[in-house]
């Protein structure tokens, strides 16, 4: 008697069990759904800002590459300026030590 009443209520109990496993997949599923669209909506709406900013990126880019120039140029005229100075005087001290060696000579 109770192995007739398992054979019939046991099946029972896991279609009941298989129709709610099958409705939480179901719930999940639409869970999925429209979190997918929130990060969807998410990344659209952090690629528009990030657009909208890539115009200051340029700008502060193009800036900074005119005040690297600009820089470059500078240390090169000064570089060059002191190198000139350091050479005149240099040369002036060659051309002093070659009279003095050529005023001992004579």
């Amino acid at each position: 008697m109770f192995y007739e009443f398992l054979e019939m209520f046991l099946p029972i109990i896991i279609y009941l069990l298989l129709i709610a496993v099958l409705i939480i997949a179901i719930i999940i599923g639409i869970k999925c759904v429209t979190l997918i669209n929130n990060i969807n909506h998410l990344t659209e709406s952090i690629s528009q800002k990030v657009d909208s900013l890539n115009g200051i990126f340029k700008a502060i880019d193009f800036a900074t590459d005119k005040v690297n120039e600009i820089t470059s140029k500078v240390v090169d005229a000064v570089v060059s300026g002191v190198s000139s100075l350091v050479h005149r005087k240099s040369k002036k001290k060659k051309e002093e030590e070659e009279d003095l060696w050529v005023r001992k000579k004579d």
